[in-house]
């Protein structure tokens, strides 16, 4: 199973948004740490929008937020959101013709893999994502973002 290049930002957004906790994201830095076009940043952005993980709030000081806690998104609810289909095999897609697609062995361990997969996903949140690194708003260059605007003008 391959995730999406839409999947993965979307993650990792969310991420920066965690690690920059109490403060707005603003789009451009969020683009710019992740070596992102803006366009592309807003088109991921729509579903985590709709999913309600995260706020935008419009205006010259405008950004992104979580729209909830990074505790209670899983990478689950992220990849369910984002993910257009999880069809492993030609047998789980609802127009198959394989004769044996209802007692077929490899979709009975197809099946159980995927719920194992999911299962994982579950067992993590944006949070966990932010604690296994101590060093993420060094990573992200928030740190920077913060000495820039409070440096005098």
């Amino acid at each position: 199973m391959r995730l999406t290049r839409q999947t993965n930002y979307a993650i990792r957004i969310l991420m920066y948004c965690a690690a920059n906790e109490g403060r707005l994201s603003r789009i451009p830095d969020i683009a710019q740490a992740y070596s992102l076009s803006d366009l592309f940043l807003f088109k991921i952005l729509q579903p985590l929008v709709e999913a309600g993980f995260v706020q935008t709030v419009r205006g010259r000081n405008g950004g992104v937020k979580l729209a909830k806690p990074a505790e209670e998104i899983t990478l689950f609810d992220v990849v369910r959101v984002t993910e257009e289909s999880f069809a492993m095999a030609e047998c789980f897609e609802s127009d198959t013709e394989c004769p044996l697609v209802e007692g077929c062995g490899l979709n009975e361990a197809l099946r159980k893999a995927l719920g194992a997969f999911f299962e994982v996903l579950a067992s993590y949140t944006i949070q966990d994502l932010i604690d296994a690194r101590p060093n993420m708003r060094d990573l992200l260059g928030l740190d920077v973002q913060l000495d820039r605007a409070a440096a005098p003008i």
